[in-house]
């Protein structure tokens, strides 16, 4: 099974992405997890730039999107809403297939940005239809280290929360790739 973990931040320390590689060091036996943190280098969207003019940037993250099994997203809020970087990739998959019936998830790495989550949320049960709100793990990292991240995702009980949460979302995308409907 692979997993794609979109994060929302453009930000070389971003909480956001830190929380996705550790999901992707914890990911359970069978499931692999890639992590995109790059999404500053998608051009602003522009229908104009749709079909054969759409640029390279957009394609590769398309695929991606395509060769995956399912969507986690981590992202930040900026201004009590979704960052532009992850609008504008949003915005890029509107019109596309590849998201449609994608199982996709939240996390967030923050004890606040529930403005955004509320946004974000709606955004993404109007793309797909396999927006999975009942699975959110949210685990509060803001304020901290790049190192005091790595310390604190490293207990016991947070490694478990990752692991469980991993789980599943798992087994919804398996339930998923069956035809049998996630609740």
């Amino acid at each position: 099974m692979k997993i794609l973990a979109i994060s929302g931040s453009a930000r070389e320390a971003s909480t956001n992405t830190a929380l996705l590689q550790t999901m992707k060091n914890l990911a359970p036996s069978g499931v692999e997890v890639s992590v995109f943190h790059n999404l500053n280098v998608l051009p602003v969207f522009s229908p104009d730039a749709e079909g054969e003019k759409t640029p390279v940037a957009v394609r590769e993250f398309m695929e991606a999107i395509s060769a995956t099994d399912g969507i986690i997203i981590s992202s930040p809020e900026y201004i009590r809403a979704i960052p532009g970087g992850l609008k504008n990739a949003i915005d890029w998959i509107v019109s596309r297939y590849e998201i449609i019936d994608k199982p996709i998830v939240l996390v967030h790495a923050s004890h606040r940005g529930d403005d955004m989550l509320t946004s974000l949320r709606l955004v993404l049960s109007t793309v797909s239809n396999n927006f999975l709100e009942h699975l959110f793990l949210r685990i509060p990292l803001i304020d901290k280290s790049p190192e005091e991240i790595m310390e604190f995702l490293r207990l016991p009980e947070r490694e478990s929360q990752i692991r469980s949460f991993l789980l599943n979302f798992a087994a919804a995308v398996h339930q998923s790739s069956e035809g049998v409907p996630n609740e």
